[in-house]
């Protein structure tokens, strides 16, 4: 189990009407861990209160920059960022971990809606210093809605950065994209479903902040062979591999349980999985080497799965 790393929050900014940025350094003054653009970070808040957010500062250094929307429907967490951490405020931290990576390539087009920019805000730079030929489409309600905007203004080149206030035009943007070129997109789940309407898989690149729904109709029993301890346990339907897990007593790490965050992402020795998450490629399922308990299932019905547990 990964150890947490104990922060402080050194600064805290209003990015913009509901978002704040919190700028975390070690208590102790060491190093952090270091990372690449699309990374995020687990900040332990509470008791039971875990929540995931995308590191936005840039990379390497001494601190590391968050930024946080206040959700009004939300489930807590960010309500307890905006209330409980001001500067000076211990708070706990894992990761980083990335599955959200910039991948190199000649060209990428972002795509970016409301808080949806924080992982891809240091991609631009990346992509700049790679000699991307890139380019953002960053929308939001209004203008006052849109964190880093005169930060994205002060950074790039205005040709290079899109700023739209209301619907996104999305078939002019995305249209003929080149061979090698890649899209990446982050925002709410009507946005990402448009792209994905209009991008081949092959070179579209999501983060999803909502999990995707999945049809659970058709579930049935399946096995689950603890590796390490040679345990079998039956997962019934309506019952998660973590659930199962958990009841028979060995604790595990795991945030969202819906399949977004990656907290319990387990290597898959056996087995054939049916991916259920929003975290993993197609490819990374192809290849059939880990699986997000939390979501993720038997593809073959009574059949059996083992995992390095």
């Amino acid at each position: 189990m990964k150890e947490s790393l104990d922060l402080v929050v050194a600064d805290r900014r209003a990015e913009a009407v509901g978002v704040v940025s919190l700028t975390l350094r070690r208590s102790d003054g060491g190093p952090l861990p270091d990372w690449q653009p699309g990374a995020h970070v687990d900040l332990l808040l509470a008791e039971g209160l875990e929540r995931q957010f995308s590191l936005c500062g840039p990379p390497g250094g001494e601190q590391w920059r968050i930024a946080v929307l206040r959700e009004a429907d939300g489930r807590g967490g960010s309500d307890f960022v905006h209330t409980s951490l001001a500067p000076g405020t211990p708070v706990r931290a894992r990761g980083p971990r990335n599955h959200f990576p910039l991948e190199p390539a000649p060209a990428h087009r972002f795509v970016a809606g409301g808080i949806g920019i924080t992982p891809i805000l240091p991609m631009l730079t990346a992509a700049a210093a790679s000699s991307s030929d890139w380019s953002l489409l960053y929308g939001g309600r209004t203008r006052e809605s849109m964190a880093f905007v005169a930060e994205l203004a002060a950074r790039h080149p205005a040709e290079r950065v899109t700023f739209v206030t209301g619907p996104l035009d999305l078939d002019g943007y995305l249209a003929d994209l080149r061979p090698g070129e890649l899209v990446y997109a982050c925002g709410p789940a009507s946005l990402l479903e448009a792209v994905e309407s209009r991008v081949p898989a092959s070179a579209l690149r999501l983060e999803r902040f909502t999990a995707a729904a999945a049809d659970t109709t058709g579930d049935t029993p399946f096995e689950v062979e603890l590796a390490r301890s040679g345990r079998v346990l039956t997962v019934p339907p309506g019952l998660s591999i973590l659930q199962a897990v958990r009841q028979s007593g060995l604790e595990v790490l795991y945030s969202c349980t819906e399949g977004t965050c990656g907290t319990c992402e387990t290597d898959l020795l056996a087995g054939e999985a049916d991916h259920r998450d929003s975290v993993l490629t197609e490819a990374e399922r192809a290849a059939g080497e880990t699986l997000m308990i939390c979501v993720s299932r038997c593809r073959v019905p009574g059949g059996r799965l083992t995992l390095d547990l």
